[in-house]
C-alpha cells in the first residue's frame, strides 16, 4: 500500500482477509481485491463482487467509519441518489487498531474528466438536486449534539483568511503555473461575500467532489460515495463539485437548478479555491493524481472567475 501519512497504518490483502474471517465469518470466502477507489482517509478493498471494506489510514480515523455506520442508514431513504449501505462495523484485530466497515460496493463508473455537453448538464441537475435533499433532511437532536457531525468545513469562509493567505505563499514556491494573485483577488471577493450571508446549518457531505461520485453511462449521477466528511453547519463547501466536474453548461444548469444567489456563488467559488491549494503542499509527493486534479479545479476557477464577475 502507498504510505501518504505520515503516521500511515500498514494495510494489505492478507490483514484484510484476516479482519474479514475474524468479524464476519460468513464471508470469509469472499475473494479480496485492492480497489482503485482507495482514498486518501481509507483504503478500500473489493469483497466478492457486491461488498467494499473500508479501513481508515490513520490513527482515530475509525470515528469517520463509526458515524457513517450511525447516521447514513437514517439519511439513505430521503436522498434522490444512491448511497453506500454499512452493512456491519469490524473490530480491531490482527495489530489494526481502528474500527473499519463493510458496504455496499457501488455501481457506475468514476469520472475520469470533466463532463461535456448534455451529461454535464443532466449531472449538475442531479447534483443540485441531492444537494437540496441532504440540506432539507431534518436534523435529529442527537445529531445536534454529536461532536463527530462537527467540522471546519462548514464554519464561515471568513474564519479561513489567514491561512488561505499562508497557503498562497506556501504555493508560489511550487511551481504550480497558477496566478496566484488573481486567486487572491477573487478569495477577497469570496470573502466579502460570505460575510454577507447568513448563518446556516444543515446536513452536508462535506466532500463532494468528482473523485466521490459515480456515473450512470451518459444519463447523470448514479452514486455519491465516502461520507466520512458527513457534518452539520454552513453547507457551502458542498458547491464546489460544480467547478471540480461540470462544463460552463453543466455550471449554469447547476446554479439555476439551486437558485443561488450571487453571494452564495461567490463564496462557495472561495471554498473552491482553498481546497485545491490546500491540496498542493501536503500531497505533491503521495498522491500526484490529486494534485492533477486539484490544479484542473482551481485552473478552472480562476479561468471563469473573471466571467462570473463580469
Amino acid at each position: 500500500m502507498e504510505r501518504l501519512h505520515p503516521d500511515e497504518i500498514a494495510i494489505d490483502v492478507d490483514l484484510v482477509r484476516g479482519l474479514v474471517e475474524q468479524s464476519f465469518p460468513h464471508l470469509a470466502s469472499e475473494p479480496v481485491l485492492r480497489s482503485l477507489a482507495s482514498g486518501s482517509s481509507n483504503s478500500i478493498y473489493r469483497l466478492g463482487n457486491t461488498l467494499a471494506v473500508r479501513l481508515p489510514r490513520q490513527p482515530g480515523g475509525g470515528a469517520t467509519i463509526r458515524k457513517e455506520a450511525r447516521w447514513l442508514h437514517q439519511l439513505a431513504p430521503q436522498l434522490p441518489t444512491r448511497i453506500p449501505h454499512v452493512l456491519g462495523l469490524g473490530a480491531p484485530g490482527l495489530g489494526y487498531p481502528e474500527d473499519w466497515s463493510i458496504t455496499t460496493w457501488g455501481e457506475g463508473h468514476e469520472p475520469r474528466r470533466r463532463l461535456r455537453g448534455p451529461q454535464s448538464v443532466a449531472t449538475g441537475r442531479d447534483l443540485a438536486r441531492f444537494i437540496t435533499t441532504l440540506r432539507d433532511a431534518p436534523i435529529p437532536p442527537e445529531a445536534i449534539s454529536d461532536p463527530a457531525l462537527r467540522s471546519y468545513r462548514g464554519e464561515p469562509l471568513q474564519a479561513f483568511d489567514t491561512e488561505f493567505r499562508d497557503l498562497v505563499d506556501e504555493c508560489r514556491s511550487l511551481d504550480l503555473d497558477l496566478d496566484l494573485d488573481h486567486a487572491l483577488r477573487l478569495w477577497d471577493d469570496a470573502v466579502s461575500a460570505a460575510s454577507r450571508l447568513p448563518p446556516l446549518s444543515t446536513w452536508y457531505h462535506g466532500d463532494l467532489l468528482a473523485e466521490n461520485l459515480l456515473l450512470d453511462g451518459n444519463s447523470g449521477l448514479s452514486a455519491v460515495l465516502d461520507f466520512g466528511g458527513l457534518a452539520i453547519g454552513n453547507p457551502l463547501v458542498d458547491l464546489v463539485v460544480a467547478w471540480d466536474l461540470l462544463d460552463q453548461d453543466g455550471l449554469a444548469a447547476f446554479r439555476v437548478a439551486l437558485a443561488i444567489g450571487d453571494d452564495e456563488w461567490t463564496a462557495a467559488r472561495g471554498w473552491a479555491l482553498f481546497l485545491s491549494l490546500m491540496t498542493f503542499p501536503y500531497y505533491r509527493t503521495s498522491m500526484p493524481g490529486r494534485c492533477a486534479a486539484r490544479l484542473a479545479l482551481a485552473r478552472f476557477v480562476l479561468a471563469h472567475g473573471v466571467q462570473d464577475r463580469a
